[in-house]
């Protein structure tokens, strides 16, 4: 592998996850809030956060695949093209929204994210199941009891592009039953 393809960021803080950035590459990406702060409480926060991570996608000309937010995390699929622009990508989003929030809020100083965690996908399988587990949090967190009545995921977009039985289709043959992605946990 060629050295412009791979950059590596190595740190053994417990909440700074090692980073491995590769060109061209599709990557699960979680966040949560720092101690779990529910500072994404309103639709139009999480609406807000939705259009900064579209817009900072296409500035780093990148392609978010599949996502949602929800009160104190957040998922989504993305494809890079250049590996080393996530690091930038998530400075961005984060600075900006920390900031953002902390005046609206009046909470100057506040420490709203904990970090990111990523993962490459390795196969199409572990792309569905991911692709799944986004559109399944809001269940899984008992936001909704159906994935189409939580607005703020991708799931609506695939369900009126595709079609709502080809969306079902991909959660019967990759199911999500029992399946929690490991983080960092406390």
């Amino acid at each position: 592998m060629a050295n412009a393809d791979l950059n590596l960021k190595i740190n053994q803080k417990r909440h700074q996850p090692f980073h491995l950035y590769l060109d061209r590459q599709i990557y699960f990406f979680t966040a949560h809030t720092y101690r779990d702060i529910t500072v994404l409480h309103s639709i139009k926060r999480k609406s807000k956060f939705v259009q900064k991570l579209k817009d900072t996608a296409v500035e780093k000309d990148c392609e978010i695949i599949a996502w949602v937010i929800l009160d104190n995390h957040y998922h989504f699929l993305m494809k890079s093209k250049k590996g080393n622009d996530i690091q930038t990508f998530f400075q961005n989003i984060h600075g900006t929204t920390s900031f953002q929030w902390n005046r609206e809020d009046n909470k100057r100083g506040r420490k709203v994210w904990q970090n990111y965690w990523d993962r490459c996908i390795r196969s199409e399988m572990d792309y569905w199941i991911h692709f799944n587990y986004i559109h399944h949090n809001p269940l899984k967190h008992n936001y909704v009891k159906r994935m189409e009545d939580y607005e703020l995921s991708s799931f609506n977009y695939y369900a009126k592009e595709k079609g709502y039985e080809w969306v079902m289709s991909v959660f019967e043959k990759y199911s999500v039953i029992d399946y929690t992605i490991e983080a960092d946990d406390d």
